[in-house]
């Protein structure tokens, strides 16, 4: 979404619906560092280079933020602009196509502004060129004019954030990686952290619930704040629809069990995506273009929303010949693991 030119805008928009599930979504949101839970060394760094800023009475440094999906980079934007008393505009790498695009947001920004671009990584190469004097000296140079009577502009712009947040870092081009003072990457969530996050959010939308159905649900919630506000939502409806006035153990198991998510938040494509490595190919390298057409799900999908989670929790392991299943993931099936495929992979 790109905020129109010349509309100022608070950390937190209230302007949508307040039955706009996005808006809900943003409900969930914490508002300040003091109330983000996890990314504990984040937060320290975070916290001592907006202090320096403030102290300084300039903006914030710009500041690149990057992990898998769902882990709160978007949440974050709207606490950097919160904490330096700023205001943000929002915008994503597709959403802007044209030089023209971007020169009207960067011009339309005010001293100290946020200016949040998710996707970074997908930004046009020749809108990165515009970037390059805009982050670092804090001016736009564009063409006024065209054929032989175009003749270069330079436009002085007021300081501010940028703020980028992406899934790839690496898919970035190195000029633009390099010019974020701040890189902060996010990790996945320890399960204490998952546990005090549903309870803030249950909380949030009047739900009760016990520290059974907590646990259960920060267990299958993938270590991801994002899928933790969805299953609250969920068990929220399952308890209305049995007319209990608390989300307890049963009530959660049940939801999940309906959702097809295991105590180990995998899904049905998480899986059928298992089954495929351990089974179909006997635990020998897949490659992601067998694992996609089989599957029937895009490359990306795969490869930015089911293995993120899938390596990390140790079920299966990028090698150059392909994916491959690891122990953990034969017993999740309930496979013996033959002599020779177990040798391969430990």
């Amino acid at each position: 979404m790109v905020i129109q030119q010349g509309q100022r805008q608070s950390a937190v928009t209230h302007q949508q619906s307040v039955h706009d599930p996005d808006v809900l979504e943003v409900s969930l949101r914490p508002r300040r560092l003091d109330e983000y839970i996890g990314q504990s060394k984040l937060k320290r760094h975070l916290r001592i280079h907006a202090g320096a800023a403030r102290a300084r009475e300039e903006p914030l440094g710009h500041t690149l933020l990057h992990g898998p999906p769902g882990l709160g980079k978007t949440t974050l934007a709207y606490i950097i602009a919160q904490e330096m008393s700023a205001q943000i505009r929002i915008t994503s790498g597709p959403a802007i196509e044209k030089p023209g695009d971007l020169a009207s947001l960067l011009t339309s920004l005010q001293k100290g502004d946020v200016l949040f671009v998710d996707e970074i990584h997908r930004l046009r190469p020749h809108l990165e060129e515009v970037l390059y004097g805009a982050m670092e000296d804090s001016v736009l140079d564009i063409m006024i004019g065209k054929g032989p009577s175009a003749r270069p502009v330079r436009l002085k712009l007021q300081p501010f954030t940028l703020v980028g947040a992406t899934t790839k870092a690496g898919s970035m081009t190195a000029p633009l990686r390099d010019r974020f003072l701040h890189h902060f990457k996010l990790l996945f969530y320890e399960l204490e952290e998952m546990q005090q996050i549903i309870a803030r959010s249950a909380k949030i939308l009047g739900v009760t619930i016990d520290d059974g159905a907590t646990k259960l649900l920060g267990q299958a919630s993938r270590a991801t704040p994002r899928i933790a506000n969805r299953l609250v939502r969920a068990v929220r409806d399952f308890a209305l629809v049995r007319k209990q006035d608390a989300v307890d153990q049963p009530c959660a198991e049940h939801a999940l069990e309906s959702l097809e998510i295991d105590h180990d938040g995998l899904d049905a494509m998480d899986r059928a995506l298992l089954h495929v490595l351990v089974k179909d190919f006997n635990g020998n390298p897949v490659g992601l273009s067998t694992l996609s057409a089989i599957l029937a799900e895009e490359q990306g999908t795969i490869e930015d929303v089911y293995e993120p989670y899938l390596i990390q929790q140790g079920f299966i392991q990028r090698t150059p010949k392909g994916r491959i299943a690891t122990q953990k993931a034969y017993k999740k099936v309930g496979v013996e693991i033959v002599q020779e495929t177990q040798m391969r992979i430990v």
